[in-house]
């Protein structure tokens, strides 16, 4: 039986790529996608959502747009990343699916209200709805089978700031909150995404099946290449969502370690840290299972390969 899913994501090239390869992979049956500010606006997010599920064939999954904005601080976006409307080079059809009425977080609660105990959440962006659904449903941890977290830089420099990664600095009081429950989540940090990268070669195979997918996966990390060659001085890009996602199904990509992760809220130069205490120093309860080391081409082949697959099935059809 396929593992029912829920997804918050920000997307973002990676976010999508995340989405199609949850469409892509039987493991999985996606029941929702809710949406938060993070690498774009919401409202764009919310569409990016909508049009990459319906790319993948998917319009009956409902798509909630969540928070507008960070608990407190400012909103901050990634568009020099991910292009002005966040899929980079990619023109997808305005979607047709409405967005549903209901906020984000009220449709993720309705989701594991409904069934207590099964639904995984993978949540890629910035945690703001993660952290307000738990405010708001303090039995939230018990409610969920699991949760997996993309965030964080532990033995790593970050990604937006010396110490901290895209999505814990956007809301680091969101992540904090996130730690400090127990939802104990399996965390996806820069460590482990940064050794994953995907290259034009990995792509190419991708783009060699043909049709709308292929073209979408294509133009949209043409964008995600350019920008990790100019300011990474990479030849690929880094699809950390995509890792993230796959652990839903296949947990042994990674090997864990238990440990107490806390995350900075207030300093001027460290807002959005993560600091894992792996060497017991705090004497503190784990709070995450964070991910250490990755089979990076194992995940790359199983990417590839999925993603594929899905181009392939969609090949036939003609974008409107």
């Amino acid at each position: 039986m396929a593992l029912p899913l829920l997804l918050d994501v920000d997307p973002g090239i990676d976010d999508a790529l995340a989405i199609l390869l949850a469409l892509a992979s039987p493991e999985l049956d996606l029941r929702a996608v809710t949406v938060v500010c993070g690498n774009c606006a919401t409202a764009q997010g919310a569409a990016n959502a909508r049009a990459v599920l319906a790319l993948g064939g998917r319009c009956d999954v409902p798509v909630a747009a969540g928070a507008d904005r960070p608990l407190l601080r400012p909103p901050m976006t990634a568009l020099e990343t991910h292009g002005p409307r966040g899929l980079g080079y990619a023109r997808l059809p305005r979607p047709a699916q409405p967005l549903a009425t209901l906020h984000g977080v009220e449709l993720l609660l309705e989701q594991v209200r409904r069934q207590p105990g099964e639904l995984t959440l993978v949540a890629t962006g910035p945690l703001t709805n993660l952290a307000l659904a738990l405010r708001l449903e303090p039995r939230l941890p018990a409610l969920l089978r699991d949760c997996i977290v993309m965030g964080g830089a532990l033995g790593v420099p970050g990604n937006v700031t010396p110490v901290a990664e895209f999505n814990f600095a956007v809301d680091p009081h969101a992540a904090h909150i996130v730690l400090s429950s127990a939802l104990k989540p399996l965390l996806v940090p820069l460590d482990v995404t940064h050794r994953a990268l995907c290259t034009e070669a990995h792509l190419a195979a991708i783009q060699a099946a043909g049709g709308p997918v292929a073209a979408f996966v294509a133009a949209a990390t043409r964008f995600y290449l350019r920008f990790h060659d100019v300011h990474d001085s990479v030849r690929g890009c880094y699809i950390h969502d995509a890792l993230a996602l796959a652990l839903a199904f296949a947990p042994d990509l990674v090997a864990t370690r238990e440990v107490y992760v806390a995350v900075e809220t207030d300093g001027h130069l460290t807002a959005g840290q993560a600091v894992a205490d792996f060497a017991g120093r705090y004497g503190r309860p784990p709070t995450a299972r964070a991910a250490v080391e990755v089979d990076a081409p194992r995940f790359l082949d199983l990417f590839v390969e999925r993603l594929r697959g899905l181009a392939q099935r969609h090949a036939g059809r003609v974008e409107a």
